[in-house]
């Protein structure tokens, strides 16, 4: 039989039983529909899972310790074993920014200072508090969504972007709830945005440290006998020291955020932020600097190192290659692995559950060719007596059974794609009531659609089985009987 004889009688058959094919096809709709709701539903949580991950800079930075001093995080993972350890120097520095996937390394600064208003109506003594910085890539973090105000306008404007809270501390306002995440009212942010913030800070010199009262002045190079911690110490000879010189730099208030961007890499609360160029050439003192006195560098030092590469994906090999370097590194890609599985346990979860609707409209369809074989009996015989074979005949009933999935896979895919819509804008509305940013829950890729369809179409292929065996078992004189 020709293809072309084989699609004209099949169609013919599907439309003289219309309705009844129709429901059939509805059936096969609605469970192609939930099967498409479902894992979309899964995909759309997982994109914004990652996405929201993503912007936090979690999951896409390594955190670069020396293996000279225990400043870093403890749970860094330790490097090979090296002849000689390295300094987290500029030279480290610069390496890092060469390798490939690399986007951009900076300092995990963290020092103090005193800071007051200036402002007429500013009163009381000065906030001595943490201060930090931000990179330019911090522009982009999920922190800056919500932010009162504006980014640095560059990478070196004497700029600084507050906390809500801290904000509340300039004004004399009585603090609101441990996280309650309430911004400043539009008068309150008006007194501080534009207004400049004095802060005072100790600035890092390299000096000479006087001799102290009974102690004898010794040439460079010769030993001292009451130094015990100076024996076997090639560096004793040449360790230095510095002066803490007060300063004081006049900044300007462009942003107010409820949060602090990049939380997760830093320990304590750090209310006040600069950029990093600014920050850099202050010389500030930062916690730990008395460490480097003891272990000196021909160059400046980090206690730590902030490496973010272009894409997750390449945190493991980039991470390996600082291993190799000799330094310590940690990351959080573990997690992240922890997290895909979860929601491959949850897609897996949710086709199960969308596909058991398929699997009832499956039913359907073997119901209804099942019933066209009983009432085209005589049809059957006839075919077969002009001489149809058996495969002519099972092509005919597997070809009406893959019309009906491929048009039930269409219509499902449709519905299942307008069911997530309709949900994801009413779940945005409800959000937007409640003050908070509307997020995309549902998504349906494009190999969602695709691998919709061909389900549909193998479960209608495989239904269709018994009846089309049936239909070409039948005897055509005792079809031909048949009234």
């Amino acid at each position: 039989m020709r293809a072309y004889d084989l699609v004209e009688l099949a169609g013919r058959n599907l439309r003289e039983a219309g309705l009844r094919n129709s429901l059939t096809t509805l059936g096969i709709g609605v469970g192609v529909a939930s099967l498409v709701a479902m894992l979309s539903l899964g995909v759309g949580l997982q994109k914004l899972a990652t996405r929201q991950l993503g912007r936090s800079g979690l999951f896409d930075t390594i955190i670069v310790t020396s293996r000279q001093d225990g400043r870093g995080p403890r749970f860094a993972q330790a490097a090979p074993i090296v002849a000689q350890p390295k300094p987290l120097d500029d030279a480290a520095r610069h390496s890092f920014e060469h390798m490939a996937s690399v986007a951009e390394v900076y300092p995990n600064f963290s020092a103090v200072g005193d800071i007051r208003l200036e402002n007429a109506n500013a009163k009381g003594d000065g906030h001595f508090t943490v201060v930090g910085t931000l990179p330019q890539s911090a522009r982009n973090s999920e922190a800056m969504d919500e932010m009162q105000g504006s980014f640095f306008s560059a990478p070196d404007a004497p700029e600084a972007i507050i906390l809500t809270d801290f904000g509340r501390e300039l004004l004399g306002l009585p603090p609101e709830p441990r996280n309650a995440d309430i911004k400043l009212s539009a008068d309150q942010a008006k007194q501080l945005l534009g207004n400049y913030i004095s802060l005072r800070y100790h600035q890092r010199e390299a000096g000479e440290s006087a001799p102290l009262a009974g102690k004898v002045t010794r040439k460079k190079g010769e030993p001292d006998p009451d130094d015990i911690d100076q024996a076997g110490d090639p560096q004793g000879e040449d360790a230095q020291t510095f002066n803490l010189v007060p300063r004081q730099v006049k900044l300007k208030i462009v942003g107010i955020v409820n949060s602090e961007p990049n939380r997760g890499f830093r320990q304590g609360r750090t209310p006040v932020f600069l950029p990093l160029a600014v920050a850099e050439s202050l010389n500030m003192v930062q916690a730990g600097e008395l460490w480097n006195t003891l272990r000196p560098s021909a160059t400046k030092t980090y206690i730590a190192l902030m490496v973010r590469v272009s894409k997750s994906k390449a945190v493991t090999q980039v991470e390996e290659e600082i291993k190799k370097q000799g330094f310590n590194t940690f990351s959080i890609v573990d997690a992240s692995k922890g997290i895909t599985r979860f929601f491959k346990f949850l897609d897996l979860f949710l086709a199960i559950f969308g596909s058991m609707a398929l699997a009832v409209a499956s039913l359907g369809i073997v119901n209804t060719l099942v019933m066209a074989i009983l009432e085209r009996r005589r049809e059957i015989g006839i075919m077969k007596a002009l001489g149809a074979s058996d495969g002519d005949v099972k092509r005919i009933f597997f070809f009406e059974a893959g019309a009906m999935g491929v048009l039930g896979g269409a219509l499902g895919a449709g519905l299942g794609w307008l069911i997530g819509r309709v949900i994801n804008v009413g779940t945005n509305i409800w959000l937007q009531r409640q003050d908070l940013r509307p997020e995309t829950f549902w998504y349906v890729p494009l190999w969602l659609v695709i691998a919709a369809l061909a389900f549909s179409v193998f479960v209608s292929l495989f239904a269709g089985l018994y009846p089309a065996s049936r239909a070409a078992r039948l005897d055509p004189v005792q079809a031909l009987r048949h009234d």
